[in-house]
């Protein structure tokens, strides 16, 4: 397990090396075709800052080289925001009085209708918040089954479950799991999630061996940047990518780096702000470190940046999303998990990257690219 050997690696050791990196290990990075943690490490540090172009140029002809010039859509569906946990940055944490909802199937139904209404979307991303007695495996199951007439690829992005129930939903038309650790820093993990099945950190950690044990076709994972010190929790799921590739090779994996936003009240304020330029480093990083992994932007990022990078390193888009559960027919006023920045229709969002010269791809989340050489 994952676990094990993240015992072995030291977060404050990591970091210092980090800082430590020169220009020189930045350049011998780039010089190599294929990179290692360290090399990564270089190209996430400040030294590599100065030659975000050069690794914006090597990003684009790796993306290129594999992808062509396809972004893959999709489109999230939150079921409830129904929760056990107290993350102390959520909009769903259980303490926060605010309506629950858990969509019933018929309302999935109406979702998945008015979804394929605002484009030819065939992936779909079911989401929930974590509610095993209310919302549990059986509810996926069932949410799953109605939705296999209308998408043609499903993934989930619930609580971590356990092997064997990663392998009843795949017989139900799941084809991948999406799981954010959120951050890699043990000895921090507790202050964000201090209650709640999400509290464990082994048991979330090693959700992803449970997938690849189960033989789970696509593994997404992401930490959220505003927690801890975003270089070394991206080093960290780098190494963790790196153990998944070698035990379970047969799985395909995407990353993302949602940014959390400062809160406009008295709520959770960021740690870490993540710049822009950051953003990019750290994609253009990902990318040279790991030439086939799908890179994944959310509609949690602006517009402009979103039609910018898709160009540099990012293969997997959301559009139109709804953070809310019913968002898009049932319930267009509940209250969503996070506030979007690109607000935009799929529809504007296609001509957008048509615009930047991308081919914007609506089905076969996964299989889409296995053409691509």
């Amino acid at each position: 397990m994952f676990s094990e050997e993240l015992e072995k690696i030291s977060w404050e050791e990591t970091t210092e090396a980090i800082y430590s990196k020169t220009e020189s290990d930045v350049l011998r990075a780039l010089g190599k075709s294929h990179c290692d943690v360290n090399d990564f490490m270089a190209l996430v540090s400040p030294a590599a800052e100065k030659y975000l172009e050069p690794m914006a140029r090597l990003s684009r002809k790796y993306t290129e080289e594999r992808f062509g010039k396809t972004v893959s859509m999709f489109i999230p569906l939150y079921l409830t925001n129904s929760c056990t946990n107290s993350c102390v940055y959520c909009g769903f944490h259980i303490s926060n009085p605010m309506a629950r909802t858990i969509l019933t199937p018929e309302e999935m139904e109406n979702e998945y209708k008015a979804i394929k209404k605002l484009a030819p979307f065939e992936n779909l991303l079911i989401v929930t918040g974590e509610n095993p007695a209310k919302a549990g495996v059986p509810y996926l199951a069932k949410a799953l089954d109605l939705a296999k007439p209308y998408f043609s690829n499903l993934k989930i992005e619930v609580m971590p479950l356990k092997t064997e129930e990663y392998a009843e939903l795949t017989r139900h038309g799941m084809n991948g799991v999406i799981c954010f650790q959120e951050t890699y820093n043990k000895a921090r993990y507790n202050i964000y999630h201090p209650r709640g099945m999400k509290s464990k950190f082994e048991w979330r950690v090693n959700g992803f061996d449970r997938m690849g044990q189960a033989g789970v076709h696509s593994i997404g994972m992401g930490v959220l940047i505003g927690l801890e010190d975003w270089r070394t929790d991206v080093t960290m799921m780098a190494y963790h990518l790196r153990y998944l590739q070698k035990h379970y090779w047969k799985t395909k994996y995407s990353v993302n780096f949602p940014r959390m936003r400062p809160a406009e009240n008295e709520g959770f304020q960021p740690n870490v702000i993540m710049s822009d330029k950051e953003l990019a480093q750290v994609t253009f990083a990902m990318r040279i470190f790991d030439h086939d992994v799908d890179i994944s932007y959310s509609t949690r990022e602006p517009a402009y940046i979103r039609d910018h990078m898709a160009s540099l390193g990012v293969t997997t888009m959301s559009a139109e999303s709804k953070t809310e559960p019913g968002g898009y027919y049932t319930y267009p006023q509940a209250l969503e998990q996070f506030h979007i920045s690109d607000d935009r229709t799929a529809m504007e969002v296609e001509c957008a990257l048509k615009a930047a010269g991308r081919e914007p791809v609506w089905k076969d989340w996964d299989a889409s690219f296995d053409f691509v050489k």
